[in-house]
């Protein structure tokens, strides 16, 4: 049976262009969602076998509807990661010139990171959010008629533009010309891929309640073991205002007894920890391990705790 793979769609998106640089997706049927949930509630309804879905952007930071996504429901497991520099023009149907926009569409992310050049060049155009940068161009499609969208033109990746029949208007249009998004493969819970020794574990942890040095008693948990963390982000829970959970990226994996050791140290002062899972880095940089951090220096002090207990 053929693999069924999900991504935030219509196609022309990043996440599609993830999907497709993604060594296990090929020759899989791809099935674009028109959101986030929409994608994980099919993974967990058994209609998908994975869903390639945007966690973090380098400008922007968390995508909270994926990290909201993940940390909610039934539990499902990262088993990967990639990261797809990003790139922005401006399209519009053909005819259209630049100085008669008065309306742009594209997601929220995408408008973030062309802020910059909108207030340089289209200062008074109005922002329309989109579900994604290629539903903004997918709005703009000259082989639909319908009446004229809410927006004259649309920030999105130049093969959405393409796709659409549309006229790029103007290129390169993003604030920081080195800003990539990273797309994480989520499944649901099975077996996880082995250690490459450049990895990474992805948590929710939730307090118990909410006193002073909370937060830095979960932090001490990775400090005092030599876990590095990569990203550490808030979320409410929705229970209460000021009532938050913690996303949080670490170096390593489950395997590596430093990061065990840390998920052990999490359980005993959580009020639950949630494991998204431990997974390849995309950019292959190994886990730095200090003296005293690695499992052969966890393994020598077990055994001379077992020594002096007789």
């Amino acid at each position: 049976m053929t693999a069924r793979h999900g991504y935030l769609g219509p196609q022309g998106t990043f996440c599609e262009m993830a999907l497709n640089d993604w060594p296990g997706s090929a020759g899989s049927d791809h099935v674009a969602y028109g959101s986030v949930g929409s994608a994980l509630a099919a993974l967990r309804a058994g209609s998908l076998d994975a869903a390639m879905v945007p966690i973090e952007n380098s400008v922007e930071g968390g995508v909270s509807a994926t990290l909201d996504a993940l940390s909610a429901g039934d539990e499902l497991l990262i088993v990967g990661e990639v990261l797809v520099p990003v790139t922005f023009v401006l399209a519009a149907r053909p005819g259209m010139p630049l100085g008669s926009v008065r309306a742009v569409g594209t997601h929220s992310h995408a408008w973030a990171q062309v802020r910059g050049w909108m207030d340089a060049n289209l200062a008074d155009a109005a922002y329309v959010p989109t579900l994604s940068t290629a539903a903004a161009a997918a709005g703009l499609d000259i082989r639909v008629e319908e009446p004229p969208p809410s927006y004259q033109a649309a920030v999105c990746a130049p093969v959405a533009a393409s796709n659409h029949g549309l006229e790029v208007i103007a290129t390169d249009i993003g604030d920081n010309p080195r800003a990539v998004t990273r797309f994480v493969l989520v499944a649901r819970p099975g077996q996880t891929p082995e250690p490459t020794g450049a990895d990474k574990t992805t948590l929710v942890l939730y307090q118990r309640e909410d006193h002073a040095g909370g937060l830095l008693e979960l932090l001490e948990q990775f400090a005092v073991r030599g876990v590095n963390m990569t990203r550490l982000e808030s979320r409410p829970t929705g229970d209460a205002m000021g009532s938050y959970c913690f996303s949080i990226d670490a170096e390593g994996h489950v395997a590596d007894t430093r990061v065990a050791e840390t998920l052990m140290g999490l359980r005993r002062v959580c009020a639950q920890v949630r494991y998204l899972g431990s997974y390849p880095r995309a950019d292959g940089r190994p886990s730095e391990q200090r003296v005293g951090t690695r499992d052969a220096d966890f393994a020598d002090a077990r055994a001379w705790l077992d020594r002096l207990r007789g």
